[in-house]
């Protein structure tokens, strides 16, 4: 097990031997966010821009005019609400090839309590035109999407939690801005989460399948662009339940209901966060707000 915020700083360091255009920017929580990894190893291309996110989005968007790829890390919720206006004007208007990566996301954090708690990062980072938008569900999944990242022009937002998270797929396993996995196929139901809930998504998938109930998994890892053909494919089991540690308003619950409005109509149900979360052991959290596998399971069962 690992958590996905070190495996976007170990990825950082195997991606400077191939692109050592790239450049490390992160706001006085280098060993929070794991870029500590990155700076130990090349400090030259590391800043550290201290408690001022706002400054190191703007700092980021002139480095990336000068050919350099910035990859700007801090907690989700400061990149997207402190930092999110610079974010918007000064990489998003202009269309800059800065890649932004939030940690500590979602309910996943804990006992980080409620301000730190980003659980609404995602339906503001998709709402800004041009941008990516892509969380991760293990460190295989960071690794690559991380690499991904590099590649595409343009400015991208990951989000990660703080959490170790177990392994789903293999360092093998590829992944594609705009893409989706199927982990499950049934015919019942299909479960579309991201980030750390699919991993609930599976367990959910298990309990059902005691039951002889079969239920598809899809892994939606990019949000934005949204894999449309998988949400089409989902859609013809008749019901999708999606899940994600954010608020129900905005986030993958909103982009799929959105995709199936346009395409293919069928009931979907939506799982997340109806208020602000509040502090504890993340396992308990989920229990406690429904985004455990069993209570997904349940909600499956009930709407059936």
């Amino acid at each position: 097990m690992k958590a996905n915020r070190q495996a976007f700083g170990e990825a950082l360091v195997e991606l400077y031997k191939s692109k050592p255009n790239i450049v490390s920017l992160d706001a006085d929580l280098a060993a929070a966010t794991y870029s500590a990894v990155f700076k130990k190893e090349h400090p030259e291309a590391f800043i550290d821009c201290g408690i001022a996110e706002q400054n190191m989005m703007t700092v980021a968007a002139g480095l990336s005019t000068v050919g350099l790829i910035p990859f700007v890390s801090t907690f989700a919720v400061f990149a997207s609400l402190r930092a999110g206006e610079q974010f918007r004007n000064s990489i998003c208007y202009p269309h800059l090839n800065v890649k932004v990566v939030g940690t500590h996301a979602g309910i996943e954090c804990g006992a980080d309590g409620a301000t730190h708690q980003a659980l609404e990062d995602i339906a503001l980072m998709r709402t800004i035109p041009g941008t990516v938008v892509l969380a991760p569900a293990d460190a295989y999944a960071t690794r690559a999407l991380v690499f991904a990242m590099a590649d595409h022009v343009g400015p991208c937002y990951m989000r990660v939690g703080r959490d170790k998270v177990e392994e789903i797929y293999d360092a093998g396993t590829k992944f594609t801005i705009g893409g989706s996995h199927c982990l499950r196929k049934g015919n019942k139901a299909a479960i579309l989460a991201a980030g750390d809930r699919v991993q609930s998504a599976l367990e959910a998938a298990d309990i059902l399948e005691k039951e002889g109930i079969k239920v598809s998994v899809y892994d939606m890892y990019s949000i934005k662009p949204l894999d449309e053909n998988a949400v089409k494919e989902a859609a013809e089991c008749g019901l999708i339940v999606t899940v994600e540690d954010h608020q129900k308003v905005g986030g993958l619950g909103s982009a799929v209901c959105e995709c199936v409005c346009r395409n293919k109509p069928c009931k979907v149900v939506t799982m997340g966060m109806e208020s602000f979360g509040r502090s504890g052991p993340s396992s308990e959290l989920f229990k406690l707000y429904g985004l455990d596998g069993a209570s997904i399971a349940a909600i499956v069962k009930s709407n059936l």
